[in-house]
């Protein structure tokens, strides 16, 4: 069983940043796919960015060159660093562990809200 926290999030101005955390227990294999999913207020949940244990990316459009995920192996632990918000930006964020290509994990979720 896999078993994941989330932190990090908060009210942030337009074109801040936040880092959102989120760290896994449970047994975790080299193969799991970790990242984040967002959903905003009646709108389906969406991929924002994901990284595999051999550094492998990829993001939403709407994030490229403002979002970035990282991962720790050694700590099972996946971070999302967000640059220049934006109020669209605002959602849930929901970190996400996927395994062998059919089973998913998900944290808590987290608000993040973009306003000035």
């Amino acid at each position: 069983q896999v078993h994941l926290v989330q932190t990090g999030g908060g009210l942030v101005q337009p074109g801040g940043s936040l880092r959102l955390s989120c760290a896994a227990s449970g047994v975790i294999f080299s193969t799991d796919v970790m990242g984040w999913y967002r959903q905003a207020p009646g709108k389906q949940r969406e991929l924002v960015a994901t990284k595999t244990s051999g550094g492998n990316t990829n993001y939403a459009d709407s994030v490229k060159g403002r979002f970035a995920i990282s991962r720790d192996n050694a700590k099972n632990t996946v971070y999302l660093q967000m640059n220049n918000l934006k109020p669209e930006d605002t959602a849930v964020y929901y970190c996400h562990l996927r395994r062998f290509g059919r089973d998913d994990y998900w944290g808590q979720g987290t608000q993040v809200t973009v306003s000035s």
